[in-house]
């Protein structure tokens, strides 16, 4: 299956991670995804595989189309200076088929009315998930989806599942209705804002929902919860932003690894019960719960580059959509390369996790300096 992260215009990253997926021949039976991507997850498991890809282009071509120069600037401090300037005009002019600037502005709105509540109407994306998504598939089960969203009366997190309800473009735009950018979405009487109001990741979901068939989980995450020191105000911003959306996954993925492996110890150990402990009812009770499928989890993480600022969720261009995308292929490719990640998990665990930021790190740690500078003058 397939998890993906909320993150904005940092999302093509997932859509490279899935083209170059197919590539390799994998076929998700469930897409669970937050704010962009619910969006990305929508396209996927509302289209038939041949076409995934195919739409995937259509809609990040679509929303990259207000900045789509492409010329590389020489430097890192002049990319930066792209970027903040291509951000800035994303932000005064928003993005087409996703959102808009609200005119008159919000501060001229009456408090009382829904506009008045955020600065873009995100009305255009109705229309491009109606346009890219067959909403008809998604409601077949072909394809399981489940995207998260903040329900804004009772601050309470849900999930709208394809399992459970009937999906409309209502329940996508919920999900990535992030304020006070984005206005709240109205479901049935309720308004809901943006999961990663709450939690950017829905992989504690699917655990949750999921717990006996065996999962392969690639989780496509678009903030990294490590990262330096920052040494600028723009620095300190854009960790401030990584740390608060990368939901803490490294810590999420652990506690679910020691739950898994608790529940494996809970059943070694009743199975040196003597037999006349093993129908006591307590015995059966943690027995039963103590059941449980395996899990593994591949990690995809998208790095964030020098010239990367606070605005890099935000910044719709062409050159860094092109990018994302890029970093997204490359990544599954280098992961496909450890086959043994791909198996069910060895040694008799339940849950084990991968994580190929951290496989580099560990690898260049053990590089003699001479070859991590020449890797680095590569």
């Amino acid at each position: 299956m397939l998890v993906l992260q909320g993150g904005g215009a940092l999302g093509a990253y997932q859509a490279g991670a899935y083209q170059a997926l197919c590539r390799h021949d994998f076929e998700p039976q469930w897409v669970a995804g937050i704010s962009i991507g619910a969006i990305n997850a929508a396209i996927i498991a509302g289209n038939p595989r041949e076409k995934r890809v195919e739409r995937l282009e259509e809609f990040w071509q679509l929303v990259s189309a207000p900045v789509p120069w492409q010329v590389e600037p020489p430097n890192d401090c002049a990319r930066s200076l792209f970027n903040e300037g291509s951000a800035a005009m994303i932000a005064a002019f928003g993005v087409p088929g996703f959102f808009m600037p609200r005119i008159p502005p919000t501060q001229f709105w009456p408090t009382s009315n829904p506009e008045g509540l955020s600065y873009y109407d995100t009305s255009p994306l109705r229309a491009t998930l109606e346009r890219l998504v067959d909403f008809d598939r998604i409601n077949s089960g072909v394809t399981r989806l489940s995207v998260g969203a903040v329900n804004v009366a009772t601050g309470n997190f849900v999930y709208f599942d394809n399992k459970f309800q009937t999906i409309v473009p209502e329940h996508i735009m919920a999900s990535g209705a992030l304020p006070p950018g984005f206005p709240a979405i109205e479901i049935d009487g309720e308004h809901y804002w943006d999961g990663g109001v709450a939690s950017n990741t829905p992989l504690d979901y699917v655990l949750d929902q999921e717990t006996k068939a065996n999962l392969l989980i690639f989780q496509a995450d678009l903030f990294s919860a490590r990262g330096p020191l920052p040494t600028t105000m723009q620095e300190a911003a854009e960790r401030e932003k990584d740390i608060r959306y990368s939901s803490r996954t490294r810590l999420n993925t652990d506690q679910n690894k020691k739950i898994h492996n608790a529940r494996k110890a809970v059943r070694d150990l009743i199975s040196k019960l003597p037999d006349n402990l093993k129908d006591d009812p307590s015995v059966k009770y943690l027995k039963e719960a103590a059941k449980e499928n395996t899990v593994t989890v591949v990690h995809l993480i998208y790095r964030q580059k020098n010239y990367h600022g606070s605005s890099k969720d935000y910044d719709f261009s062409r050159l860094n959509m092109l990018e994302h995308w890029s970093s997204g292929e490359q990544d599954v490719d280098k992961s496909m390369r450890h086959k043994n990640w791909l198996e069910q998990p060895q040694n008799g665990e339940t849950m084990v996790t991968y994580d190929l930021t951290a496989e580099e790190d560990r690898v260049a740690a053990q590089c003699p300096p001479s070859i991590k500078d020449s890797n680095r003058s590569a």
